[in-house]
């Protein structure tokens, strides 16, 4: 399988956002409410979630390892990503060929991937093949071989993708906003790294990558499927059997380095790219629920939404437009995006701003948080399609600190949400004022801006 290796704005634009996938799929029950979520401690102390249904005979498995490509090495950009391109493209005593025939001979499913935050592993396996394929998966975990010929090949398939993305404005639009936003900090470049950057990487620096990241002291364990709890157990124990106790530190707090204002980068396109945003809420802020349903009114997944109603709806100024809540372990932000014609990009951004403002300073109606509310309530229940989304589900609970029951509580939260509550969170989250513009392409009477709205030199 060619390793999953994704640019850095693609991440972040589809934000791992585990609230995103939690939240959205835990406000679908009562479904899953009457299925138990069982915690389980393996023989050698390792905790991991379990949703356990002999229904089908095979069980999904996520693991993470927090940390990612943030831990990456001064001067070693792009190591965490590319290392984690690598795992299974060699194992044990097998080269990538034989891999790749072992896991297939077995019906067995492997994803590696890495995102600014974590180390992900997916996998799926047939209960009659479990034994065999963890022990396959901990050739992949523990004992990667990190081959030259598979370093130089996925390391051509990261630089092509670099390369892609100089010439992609989607790209070009997340990457100056996260410069802007964080700065020197991991979050402010791509986890990709750099053409010169991961030209140098070496195999030793793929050795320190993962030691650095996979580590027994930041990993997170869920599975779903047909497997119990003590199988469970004895299961992760002997997967991760071999692994660093302890991996490097976490890279602190990323400061918030937004102003407001507008950034034009010059790019021949018919249609500018257009990527708005500040600073938002950690996931734990005790606003972030409120926080949470505000967002869906003002530029949720709904037609019905403020900023699609009277950017798109009204207006034709663009196809679609959108906001989100984004925290990350070690910044948040309140952000949006959208594309409009080159002509079109001026009013566009001037009526977002004016949106911004309205909710901030009328807040929501009565009808408006009851629709969100029935929305997001009861729309999700097709998201639970199965072992794997259940898998993937439990193990972002976990990194997000939610606790064991907060599928079956979810819904009560989401509906304690008043009016006053949302009102309260839009006066103080958004400032119209601090919102940074980043538009890709050549709008019509959109110029660059510094913090104070004077004319930025190019």
């Amino acid at each position: 399988m060619i390793p999953r290796i994704f640019s850095r704005p693609a991440h972040r634009l589809a934000h791992r956002l585990t609230l995103g996938l939690v939240t959205a799929v835990a406000l679908a029950l009562p479904a899953l409410a009457t299925v138990p979520v069982q915690a389980v401690t393996s023989p050698h102390g390792i905790k991991a979630w379990l949703v356990e249904n002999h229904d089908l005979p095979f069980t999904a498995l996520e693991i993470r390892f927090r940390g990612g490509s943030s831990l990456d090495a001064p001067g070693k950009r792009g190591a965490v990503n590319l290392m984690a391109g690598l795992l299974e493209e060699g194992a044990g005593d097998m080269n990538a060929q034989q891999f790749a025939a072992a896991r297939d001979a077995l019906a067995a499913h492997f994803r590696f991937n890495s995102s600014d935050d974590d180390v992900s592993i997916s996998a799926r396996f047939l209960s009659e093949n479990r034994a065999k394929a963890i022990a396959l998966l901990k050739q992949a975990i523990v004992h990667p071989r990190f081959d030259p010929d598979a370093i130089d090949r996925v390391r051509g398939q990261v630089i092509s993708n670099i390369k892609s993305d100089a010439k992609d404005p989607n790209a070009i639009a997340g990457n100056t906003f996260y410069r802007l936003a964080f700065g020197s900090h991991p979050y402010g470049s791509s986890d990709q790294g750099t053409l010169e950057s991961v030209k140098a990487l070496t195999r030793q620096d793929m050795v320190d990558a993962h030691a650095a990241t996979m580590a027994r002291d930041r990993v997170y364990v869920a599975a779903a499927g047909d497997i119990t709890p003590e199988q469970l157990g004895k299961l992760v124990d002997t997967l991760l059997d071999g692994l660093p106790a302890k991996g490097a530190p976490m890279p602190g707090p990323a400061k918030d380095l937004l102003t407001g204002g507008t950034t034009v980068v010059p790019f021949d396109t018919p249609q500018s790219v257009i990527l708005f945003g500040e600073e938002g809420l950690k996931r734990h802020d005790p606003d972030f629920f409120p926080a949470y349903v505000m967002n869906e009114i003002l530029g949720g997944g709904r037609f019905s939404a403020r900023l699609m109603t009277e950017v798109r709806e009204k207006r034709g100024l663009t196809y679609g437009v959108y906001s989100y809540l984004a925290p990350m372990d070690h910044a948040q932000l309140i952000m949006g995006s959208l594309a409009s014609d080159n002509a079109k990009a001026g009013e566009a951004i001037k009526v977002i701003k004016q949106q911004w403002a309205k909710m901030a300073e009328d807040g929501v109606t009565k009808e408006e948080l009851d629709a969100a509310k029935t929305y997001l309530t009861g729309s999700y229940p097709l998201r639970f399609d199965g072992n794997s989304r259940i898998a993937r589900i439990l193990v972002g609970m976990q990194m997000d600190h939610l606790p064991i029951d907060y599928i079956a509580t979810r819904n009560k939260r989401m509906e304690a949400v008043t009016v006053a509550d949302v009102n309260r969170v839009a006066k103080r989250l958004l400032k119209p004022e601090n919102l940074r513009f980043v538009v890709v392409g050549k709008p019509v009477g959109v110029h660059s801006t510094d913090s104070d709205g004077a004319a930025a030199s190019n």
